[in-house]
């Protein structure tokens, strides 16, 4: 299993907008084949609690990881899906920034 990690640095103003977005779009990922869940979670550099996703309060840093099955998988989304998706974003996607990277699990430690 693979985990292709996106981190999203969204306007703040844009945040609510960007948010319903975004929930449609890991919908839409995981139809892929070979995508199998996702986790969307929101980043506080202060200890503070994150905001809520919808609420139009500074900018924001969100990260989706998608497991994904194996690297055929993936290369398969990055040849026929990628580009589409990417480009299907929200208008304001100038208001966005995003960072992406692939986890490959080596070895898992338990206590």
């Amino acid at each position: 299993m693979l985990i292709y990690e996106v981190t999203l640095a969204v306007d703040g103003e844009a945040a609510p907008r960007y948010s319903s977005w975004l929930r449609e779009h890991i919908r839409e990922m995981l139809g892929l084949d070979g995508f199998e869940a996702a986790v969307w979670y929101a980043t506080s550099d202060d200890g503070e609690e994150a905001p809520p996703p919808d609420e139009p309060t500074g900018d924001r840093t969100w990260t989706v990881q998608y497991q994904v099955r194996d690297r055929d998988a993936l290369q398969a989304y990055f040849d026929e899906h990628a580009d589409e998706l990417r480009e299907a974003g929200p208008e304001h996607s100038d208001h966005v920034t995003a960072d992406r990277r692939i986890l490959e699990q080596k070895r898992l430690f338990q206590g």
